[in-house]
């Protein structure tokens, strides 16, 4: 049987890569978020920090690391929350809850491959921030134990079971970014 082509998790975080650069099924692919992109992704990360330290909080809220999924995919979501904090470079396995916000260069990979790994990871919730839809789509376990349809919130209340308490209006998420 044939090698896949591209590098492994291994040869990933042994090399040099731009800042940012993520290994996904292999390929080397590097995000340079605008300006937009992480102003949304700060107030995310605000905002979970935030609920971490509430009288209902645990865990530590974050973005970036080195979040490895297999052996050809090391993710860096936008921002992360994880009951049990990671520490070092690495962390096996992924995060609780990942936020990926849509940049040009990576949308695709985010509602594509990166979707599917976060799911077959163990991943109990993907939230995906669609800037020009104004729309966060989240996707949680159903029954079956895969993430079912997105739930797609616009004008209501980002609020999930993973953290109680935790609430954030979409509308303002959006107000005056970018």
């Amino acid at each position: 049987m044939s090698k896949p082509a591209g590098i492994d998790t291994d040869d990933f975080l042994g090399g040099e890569h731009p800042a940012g650069s993520e290994l996904v099924d292999g390929v080397v692919n590097r995000n340079d978020p605008g300006f937009t992109h992480q102003e949304l992704a700060g107030r995310l990360l605000q905002a979970l920090a935030a609920w971490t330290r509430s009288e209902h909080g645990q865990g530590r809220a974050g973005f970036g690391g080195n979040w490895v999924l297999t052996d050809r995919n090391v993710y860096k979501p936008d921002v992360w929350w994880a009951a049990v904090a990671p520490r070092g470079t690495r962390h096996d396995g992924p995060p609780d809850l990942a936020v990926e916000v849509r940049s040009p260069g990576t949308w695709a990979l985010d509602v594509g491959p990166k979707l599917r790994r976060y799911e077959a990871a163990g991943t109990t919730e993907l939230w995906l921030v669609d800037p020009p839809a104004g729309v966060v789509l989240v996707f949680r376990r159903d029954d079956d134990g895969g993430f079912g349809t997105a739930l797609e919130i616009g004008d209501g209340e980002l609020a999930t079971p993973l953290l109680p308490g935790f609430t954030l209006a979409v509308a303002s998420l959006f107000d005056d970014a970018g």
